[in-house]
């Protein structure tokens, strides 16, 4: 199972592989608004951190572990935000799908639902996962929402799983989607992209 570094495009959006050349638009993107990395464990605040998180692309794309993803807006090309794929478990297929974001404008329009869709698809039809994984902070009841919606199942807590930057013991929720129920999630998927369903992190 190897996750090479390839671009995903849908209708409205497309996830690219991250280049250096993304910096300035993700940093950009990333630093206009603080707030919607409240749940991360990790800080997101200054450049530095910016550069620090997008420095592992590099790595997981010449071991073909995953690849670190920039979202952008098909019609401008403008960077809305970034999601990650991680191979957690190259012989037992497990692939983590993370540290997703969305600016604010781009919340609630049907982005993630689009990128939850074509990530799944690419692990599950291309690189022939047998199980995508999500964690996410137990306190983040719109993320934990909007896995549910998707068709993820719930998996269980660990508890005081990360301790993160500010101090916090966060116990981290677990949901996973898997191959035999991927053609189910599919249409769950195609489902809401017609109503014009949002799935949000």
């Amino acid at each position: 199972m190897q996750f090479r570094p390839v671009p995903l495009r849908g209708d409205t959006i497309e996830l690219t592989p991250y280049q250096p050349s993304d910096f300035e638009d993700v940093c950009a993107a990333a630093l206009s608004a603080p707030e919607i990395f409240r749940f991360m464990p990790v800080r997101i605040a200054t450049r530095a951190d910016v550069e620090e998180r997008m420095s592992v692309a590099s790595a997981l794309a010449e071991k073909e572990m995953g690849t670190v993803f920039v979202t952008r807006r098909r019609d401008t090309g403008m960077v809305i935000g970034s999601t990650a794929c991680l191979v957690t478990d190259r012989a037992h297929g497990r692939i983590e799908i993370g540290f997703t974001w969305l600016i604010p404008s781009a919340q609630r329009s049907g982005a993630n639902t689009e990128a939850k869709s074509l990530q799944l698809g690419h692990c599950f039809e291309t690189v022939a996962a047998v199980r995508v994984e999500f964690k996410t902070d137990a306190r983040n009841l719109r993320s934990r929402a909007a896995l549910a919606r998707i068709g993820a199942t719930e998996e269980g807590t660990l508890r005081s799983h990360m301790i993160c930057w500010d101090g916090h013991r966060r116990d981290s929720v677990y949901f996973s989607v898997i191959d035999a129920e991927w053609p189910s999630v599919r249409t769950r998927l195609e489902g809401l992209s017609k109503t014009g369903g949002s799935v949000q992190r």
